[in-house]
């Protein structure tokens, strides 16, 4: 099994973070003053109505964005831009369609300087992680939605990040296949001891995954709510105390 240390490792801290767009000549809020600690080694699912800049974070914290006011601190250090200690998973795989999957998975290791024998070698190793050590040679088209994005997830694990940002990476399946992939991540998340951070609509999934879950609030300038998830793994989505926990989450938006 592939697993590296993260002992300590992967802190994320979010200081009076503040993020605005230009909008139809106006200035559009999305984040506002957010303050916030994420533990090394957690898995935190972020949750909110749409337009509450759940996207927006994730994107600020992966370095795709720059924020207007605040800082986030990697570790205790300040980010500038994307760095080697986080990867990105998005909705969409977007597979090289010419790679097989073993090209896909060790095309970031190769443009990292990696030999191609020894990007493989490792490569072969997180595409067993993930389920798919007999499908290494297939091409994307042959695979399920499903397994196309267990590639992704193997091929984000590859660079070895402390930190793994996942954007609505299940929104794009089908409900059983998102059942089964929920047990995957939160599988291998627990192997791997990366921090994890995960915006989704699926407030079933949150619970399902979550050490915590953060609400951001529509309105801006309203305080983010943080909600302790303390239920044992794995988890039984029919338990009565997850069954409480997604009834909470629910309340928060006026659907029960």
């Amino acid at each position: 099994m592939v697993s590296i240390d993260f002992a300590g490792r992967g802190e994320v801290t979010i200081r009076e973070l503040s993020k605005s767009f230009a909008l139809n000549g106006r200035s559009l809020t999305v984040l506002k003053g957010l303050n916030l600690d994420i533990r090394p080694g957690e898995c935190l699912v972020i949750v909110g109505a749409s337009g509450s800049g759940k996207t927006t974070l994730l994107r600020v914290l992966a370095g795709l964005e720059t924020a207007d006011g605040g800082e986030v601190l990697i570790d205790g250090r300040p980010i500038h831009g994307v760095g080697t200690e986080r990867a990105v998973i998005f909705q969409e795989p977007r597979l090289l369609p010419w790679q097989t999957v073993l090209g896909n998975v060790a095309f970031g290791l190769e443009v990292r300087g990696e030999s191609k024998a020894q990007a493989e070698e490792k490569a072969r190793g997180y595409i067993a992680l993930v389920g798919l050590a007999d499908f290494a040679d297939a091409y994307p088209r042959q695979l399920s939605g499903g397994m196309a994005q267990r590639v992704g997830i193997a091929r984000a694990l590859t660079v070895q990040p402390e930190i793994l940002l996942l954007d609505e990476p299940l929104g794009a399946l089908d409900a059983m296949t998102k059942i089964s992939m929920q047990e995957e991540l939160a599988r291998i998340w627990s192997e791997q001891g990366v921090t994890m951070i995960m915006v989704t609509h699926d407030l079933e999934e949150a619970v399902y995954l979550a050490d915590r879950v953060l609400i951001l609030p529509r309105e801006k300038g309203a305080a983010a709510r943080l909600v302790e998830i303390d239920l044992a793994r794995p988890r039984d989505r029919s338990e009565a105390r997850f069954v409480r926990y997604r009834e909470e989450l629910l309340r928060e938006f006026g659907l029960h």
